[in-house]
């Protein structure tokens, strides 16, 4: 087929700007895994900022005692298995919902102007050694070694009705035999008056997590120094349905307070009433949905 000076012209003008989006991700956060053209990325450059695009999976990845060999790298920052999404309505974890969820930085994204969006597996590697050594390193009880992983990222990206902006993140599926574990990796991000959010959801939350602050725009810069194994801008989950899935420590938390009589709380159900409302607010502010609660009464005695 013949193709006309505008069609030919056209056509270099996209190879160039697929280019230049791809090189241009080459440079990278210290904390993220490789991706871009130097990791041989799929690029998924789209005109519009709703996208969604099917990965199957090389090998099953766990998900709470769910078992997948696809999901959909979602535009607008986050992960499901079922179907696609185009939501930028944010949801608040606990969602109580039919999907499972995995949300580096769920938010209104729009990539028609900057920014890049693209994917990569692994099976064998300086990945795979890289990740295996992450995973025991935050997780020292394991003895993991990584046999799959899939890397997603958004690299400066900007946000709807922000243009000029950019952030950058990514989420890193890590599997081996029946473990599994998510990271999320976190460079510059941008304030956005948007609605946000960064964590996972489950069918019906039974397990879900919000990493503390994200669902702050304003402070959504500070998600690259926070961290949950001392990696600033990192965050390690074991989602397989196994023990420790946070990794967070089996500390005792303890919250002191003052009551006119132990009985206001002891007598007409007030007790649970209270220890209730105390899990929700535990919970908002990131501790795992699965967190215990007991009230214990300590009695102050004189010297």
């Amino acid at each position: 087929m013949r193709l006309s000076p505008v069609s030919r012209y056209l056509l270099v003008f996209i190879s160039v700007l697929s280019l230049s989006r791809v090189t241009n991700a080459q440079t990278a956060p210290a904390v993220f895994y490789p991706f871009g053209s130097v990791a041989g990325d799929t690029v998924n450059i789209s005109v519009e900022d709703e996208n969604s695009t099917l990965v199957d999976l090389w090998r099953p990845f766990v998900f709470f005692g769910r078992t997948y060999n696809k999901t959909y790298v979602n535009s607008n920052g986050y992960l499901t298995f079922n179907q696609s999404s185009s939501e930028f309505f944010i949801q608040n974890f606990p969602i109580n919902g039919s999907e499972d969820i995995i949300a580096p930085l769920w938010t209104d994204v729009d990539v028609s102007m900057n920014g890049i969006i693209s994917y990569q597996q692994y099976s064998y590697g300086s990945v795979l050694t890289q990740a295996t050594r992450d995973i025991n390193q935050y997780f020292p009880d394991l003895s993991f070694t990584a046999t799959w992983v899939l890397v997603a990222t958004w690299d400066r990206v900007a946000y709807y009705y922000h243009s000029g902006t950019e952030t950058s993140f990514q989420v890193v599926l890590i599997s081996g035999g029946d473990l599994s574990f998510i990271l999320m990796n976190y460079g510059d991000c941008a304030v956005t008056y948007n609605a946000v959010q960064a964590g996972y959801d489950t069918v019906n939350s039974t397990a879900y997590f919000v990493i503390p602050g994200s669902t702050n725009g304003s402070v959504i810069p500070n998600l690259m120094n926070s961290s949950n194994v001392s990696v600033p801008g990192r965050w390690a989950f074991r989602v397989d349905g196994g023990p420790h899935q946070n990794n967070l420590p089996e500390n005792i938390i303890g919250v002191q307070m003052r009551v006119t009589s132990f009985s206001d709380l002891t007598e007409n159900g007030n007790i649970e009433i209270f220890l209730e409302k105390l899990q929700q607010e535990l919970v908002e502010s990131g501790l795992p949905s699965s967190v215990k609660l007991n009230l214990r009464k300590i009695q102050k005695t004189q010297p």
